[in-house]
């Protein structure tokens, strides 16, 4: 069982799975504590949750997913300047799209929220292999 964990470990798309699910839960949860119990509009509490999980995927992907290297602070802080601006394209499609599937479709809040983050972690892998860590010592 071991070697299987250790060999599924060995590939991005997996680490980025487990690792998405993490910024998932970052995400979602912040947004449920943010509208729920301190009662915030969730078209605010959706913009902050997605500010807070960009934050905390920049971290899990540069260090365990795609296991980026870098020499400099210089050289890190432009990768993580890539990956925000990466980011915040997605986060336009979220911030954008659980708005419009409340109040255009009439669907729970939740389930937007849940429904543009399949779509947001999709791309967000794409971006994030393609065009911000590109030159990683990560497995494919």
């Amino acid at each position: 069982m071991l070697h299987v964990v250790k060999k599924l470990y060995h590939d991005s798309r997996i680490r980025y799975l487990f690792f998405g699910g993490c910024t998932t839960l970052v995400n979602l949860g912040l947004f449920a504590v943010l509208k729920g119990p301190l009662g915030i509009d969730y078209r605010i509490s959706n913009f902050f949750s997605v500010a807070a999980a960009i934050c905390f995927a920049f971290v899990v992907n540069k260090l365990f997913v795609f296991q980026s290297k870098t020499s400099s602070f210089t050289e890190g802080f432009r990768e993580f300047i890539r990956f925000v601006l990466g980011r915040l394209v997605t986060m336009a499609v979220e911030v954008g799209g659980v708005p419009f599937c409340v109040e255009i479709l009439h669907q729970p809040e939740m389930i937007a929220k849940l429904e543009t983050q399949v779509i947001v972690t999709v791309v967000n892998y794409f971006i994030s292999k393609f065009l911000v860590f590109k030159s990683t010592g990560g497995k494919v």
